[in-house]
């Protein structure tokens, strides 16, 4: 193991980068220099990993979608909006399946819609990253332990006009990579740990007009810095995601969704004098982050990631569904289509199932699958 808790943790972070989110496809080595994209690399990452079936078909698409369960995740706000009184789903991601057998990404989530619109609701998102061999400088066996980042959350949505709602998050994170590994000469790994929040909106005018539009925007995962001990400070993966919901009743039994998701990490863009973004405060990072590329707006447009979805739904009952995630390739290269299927049972259990592509070859993302089960188990309580 290296000998500074410093450049054990940039290594330790960098590592569960590629392995949660793939960033490392950008983050190869070219005239050796790390990182040459200037690929921001937050840690807690596996909290912008889609947790459901239904979003992960659609491109990793679901701020502006229509509401279920899984709006906790994509924007608390659209709960209010909910055409069922109580949801729960369990949703399963076996991660990384063509290269490792024991990683995974566990969800539960519920919520409860009360009078006057309003909602609260709750999840838990866990992610066993499996078991890792530490080593000594010498390759000696240093033990074995057991990764695993989980996330709790509280949720309340309200409706401010017919048409206009508000989210809240509330949650607690935690990160325990190496338990309290402590290598030679270096300070002690610790779990690191913080409380964040998730501000949303939902703009929803249901009509009977022959197209119907909705909107969503979504900062989440608004926090301080953390550390895995040490004088290191990470950011964590704060996050603006924008979109737009496009919904066609075709007749009484078929019913079409297209979406897209515009989506940015709100952390500072790594720069030759300040690499890991150590110089600014985490509020200052989240605004900064709009602005501080090296190479101006142009380099902030390449940013963004794009998620283009649809929906077929016949009878309310069965669904097909698909989608293209775009990441330009300075910024981490990630480009993959999704496909996937939905089935409803007496409008009251659903099943939800998605799997995704790559465009290139070698992708650590290749054959991505994603399960969700859903309940609604009160669906009396009338539309709002």
């Amino acid at each position: 193991m290296t000998t500074k808790i410093s450049i054990l943790q940039r290594s330790l972070l960098s590592a569960i980068a590629l392995l949660v989110c793939n960033f490392a496809i950008g983050q190869t080595l070219v005239s050796g220099q790390l990182n040459s994209g200037r690929i921001p690399t937050p840690t807690m990452l596996f909290m912008n990993v889609t947790p459901d079936a239904r979003s992960a078909a659609m491109g990793d698409a679901g701020v502006a979608i229509s509401s279920d369960v899984n709006a906790i995740y994509w924007n608390p706000a659209k709960l209010a909006s909910a055409d069922k009184d109580l949801g729960f789903a369990i949703s399963y991601t076996p991660w990384l399946r063509n290269l490792v057998n024991d990683m995974a990404l566990y969800n539960i989530a519920g919520y409860k819609k009360t009078a006057k619109g309003q909602a609260f609701g709750f999840s838990i998102n866990y992610f066993d990253q499996g078991l890792f061999q530490a080593t000594t400088a010498t390759g000696t066996s240093a033990g074995n332990f057991n990764s695993k980042e989980y996330a709790l959350t509280v949720s309340h949505a309200r409706k401010l006009s017919n048409t206009l709602s508000l989210g809240l998050n509330l949650k607690y994170i935690n990160s325990n990579l190496l338990g309290n590994y402590q290598g030679a000469g270096t300070s002690a790994m610790q779990p690191a740990q913080t409380v964040a929040a998730d501000l949303s909106l939902y703009w929803n005018n249901t009509s009977e007009k022959n197209w119907n539009y909705t909107y969503g925007l979504m900062l989440s995962n608004i926090s301080g810095k953390v550390s895995y001990g040490g004088l290191d400070k990470n950011f964590i993966p704060t996050n603006l995601r924008a979109g737009i919901a496009a919904v066609k009743n075709v007749d009484d039994k078929n019913k079409l969704t297209f979406t897209l998701d515009l989506n940015k990490l709100m952390v500072p863009t790594p720069t030759k004098t300040d690499p890991t973004g150590s110089n600014s405060s985490a509020i200052g990072g989240i605004f900064g982050s709009l602005f501080d590329a090296e190479d101006g707006f142009g380099e902030e447009l390449k940013e963004f990631t794009t998620s283009l979805g649809a929906e077929y739904l016949f009878n309310n009952t069965f669904a097909l569904r698909g989608g293209f995630f775009n990441e330009t390739e300075m910024k981490g290269n990630r480009k993959y289509f999704t496909f996937g299927v939905g089935l409803k049972l007496d409008q009251k259990y659903g099943f939800d199932f998605a799997y995704l592509v790559p465009t290139g070859t070698s992708s650590p993302l290749a054959n991505t699958l994603r399960v969700t089960l859903l309940a609604a188990i009160n669906n009396d309580t009338p539309k709002k």
